[in-house]
């Protein structure tokens, strides 16, 4: 099939990356540079704006971790805080409904696994085609026949 995307491909919600990635920057220097100003500190206190700074920055550096990375072998679904290694056949189905905050891997154990590394958020069309072509992956790999578009 000419229309699945070379592999390996990483599905990430790129615009949402780059916002996350300029805020974690942008509030670890100002937070940090308001610390450091502040004349009537003493060193303890421009310490903690410092850790605050770096405690809200590494929030946002864990906001922007979601991907989706598909290789020959399987497929690679790292979400907030977890990182989950499949084989093509346990993926039963793709799916991104309308109003779902991010793609479901329907699993043949029978649960439902939550990748957010395609999110429909600010870039809709970027990800229904991210979400149909990882769907087109699991067809031709698994084994699995063609469903109903959903997305």
């Amino acid at each position: 099939m000419s229309d699945l995307p070379d592999l390996p491909v990483t599905f990430r919600p790129a615009r949402t990356r780059g916002i996350m990635l300029t805020a974690a920057v942008a509030i670890f220097v100002v937070v940090t540079a308001v610390g450091l100003l502040l004349k009537p500190l003493g060193p303890g206190e421009r310490a903690s704006f410092v850790l605050t700074a770096a405690l809200l920055a590494g929030v946002m550096l864990v906001l922007a971790r979601p991907k989706v990375l598909a290789e020959e072998s399987g497929v690679t679904v790292v979400n907030l805080t977890t990182k989950r290694r499949l084989e093509w056949a346990e993926i039963v189905s793709v799916n991104l409904r309308p109003g779902d905050p991010w793609v479901f891997l329907n699993l043949s154990d029978g649960t439902s696994l939550p990748a957010l590394g395609i999110q429909p958020g600010i870039a809709r069309e970027r990800a229904v085609a991210d979400a149909r072509a990882l769907r087109a992956l699991v067809e031709a790999r698994s084994g699995a026949g063609p469903e109903a578009p959903r997305g």
